[in-house]
């Protein structure tokens, strides 16, 4: 039996890791117990589980590997590890969305993309910690790279999971910033793809015009390949599609006839953002030269202040009946957040509705010429401190247009990692990796500030 190139089976990403059991290097068990060997050290220190069972994830490993000696056909993720954000449905494993109110919650089937994880053969090794009910709250999880620093939310768990090397990719969820800022602060990469593209089914609702299953993982080809095996239809919610093209693997890994081009775009929350960030932005951008160019969006104010009328509104319909019905179980938190959400005028709430595929429309004339805007994942690298998750604002305006944005750990300072957000028009997943592709082989990791 061959081995793989890195001596710690843990150190691998989901891809090469696939490709290592294919290939017969490793096995699906001895992936799952060095990654249980490494969660036995570092979870007492980032705390990224909600759920946690290693016996049955050897049990799963096991199985996996009688499949491959039995000569069974196999999945694009068989015998990998992969966490499930704690608001994603597991049949066998509770989910409790961070909150006592779900406490003890069971269901009795799993989420349509956690079936079809499990169909391309992954081992499910647990539930990642999330914020309370997927919101600002504070997780217990602490950030990898610096435990004094937050690793953000809601997807805090499988950011911090997949940061400290206990898995090689998991799922999450964004309704503003949750996949794309926790991703930033920990220094790996992170998928929202087109909204609609990965079925809601069996995910905690907190705001139907905004909530988007993604991926994180270590690496553009993990966040990839999840997001391929995730993608389905359903009838049953407006905002699916039916995904007829190339898989995004297929499609982020084609040559492009010319390199892409960049729109540097700032956002209004740029002068309040870390200095050092800004810096290294501006001059990641002369970097790049002809390769990007700074475009203004006018409206980009409006989109930030639409999104969160839209999150605020939404997340009142979906959580006030709990507020109602038992409120001291809800944080001091979410309970203000509610009041405001309940506060909110229907024709508030209407005037960002209607106000979205007109903004869409221009933000794409905006974009002629060029392949994915170029901005900050965050506004700064982690915060140092643990009450907070960091602010969405570079993240919630492209949330609320539904388009697809991956953030690549590319730049650093003062030691701590800053991500790197592209986003593409909707439906165009594919060429937003391939994009993003160019761009980590152009680039590398920029110099601290």
């Amino acid at each position: 039996m061959r081995r793989p190139s890195t001596a710690n089976p843990a150190d691998l990403d989901a891809t090469a890791a696939a490709a290592s059991i294919r290939r017969g290097e490793i096995t699906s068990e001895e992936l799952v117990g060095a990654c249980l060997a490494r969660i036995a050290e570092r979870e007492p220190e980032i705390q990224a589980w909600a759920h946690l069972d290693p016996a049955y994830a050897l049990e799963q490993a096991r199985a996996a590997d009688a499949a491959t000696k039995a000569g069974r056909s196999t999945g694009l993720l068989h015998g990998v590890p992969v966490g499930i954000k704690d608001i994603i449905d597991t049949a066998d494993f509770p989910t409790e969305c961070g909150s006592p109110v779900f406490a003890g919650r069971r269901p009795q089937s799993d989420a349509p993309s956690v079936a079809a994880l499990r169909a391309a053969g992954a081992v499910i090794m647990g539930k990642t910690v999330t914020t309370e009910l997927a919101l600002l709250a504070p997780s217990r999880t602490r950030n990898p790279r610096n435990r004094a620093h937050t690793p953000g939310g809601s997807s805090a768990g499988s950011a911090a999971a997949i940061g400290a090397h206990m898995i090689p990719a998991a799922t999450g969820s964004q309704t503003a910033g949750s996949i794309i800022r926790p991703a930033a602060f920990c220094g790996i990469y992170g998928f929202k793809p087109t909204i609609g593209l990965i079925p809601r089914a069996g995910v905690l609702a907190q705001s139907h015009t905004l909530d988007t299953v993604g991926t994180l993982g270590r690496s553009l080809d993990d966040v990839a390949l999840l997001a391929d095996v995730m993608a389905g239809f359903d009838a049953d919610d407006a905002m699916s599609y039916q995904h007829n093209g190339p898989s995004m693997m297929d499609a982020s890994h084609q040559t492009a006839a010319t390199p892409p081009r960049f729109a540097f775009v700032r956002t209004p929350a740029w002068d309040g953002a870390d200095v050092d960030m800004r810096a290294l932005f501006e001059g990641l951008v002369a970097e790049l030269g002809d390769s990007a160019s700074e475009i203004a969006l006018p409206m980009a104010g409006d989109l930030i202040a639409w999104q969160r009328v839209v999150q605020l509104a939404e997340n009142a319909h979906y959580y006030g009946p709990l507020y109602k019905k038992a409120p001291e179980l809800l944080s001091d938190g979410l309970k203000q957040r509610l009041e405001v959400g309940l506060a909110i005028g229907a024709q508030d709430y209407l005037d960002a509705m209607t106000g979205r595929e007109p903004a869409y429309r221009e933000v794409l004339q905006s974009l002629e010429g060029f392949d994915a805007i170029l901005t900050p994942a965050a506004a700064g690298p982690a915060p140092a401190s643990l009450a907070t998750t960091g602010d969405p604002v570079f993240d919630g305006l492209w949330t609320y247009l539904g388009m697809p944005a991956v953030t690549l750990p590319l730049l650093k300072t003062g030691g701590l990692p800053v991500g790197v957000q592209l986003v593409a028009p909707r439906r165009a997943d594919g060429a937003l990796v391939c994009a993003a592709r160019w761009l980590e082989a152009r680039v590398g990791v920029v110099s601290e500030a």
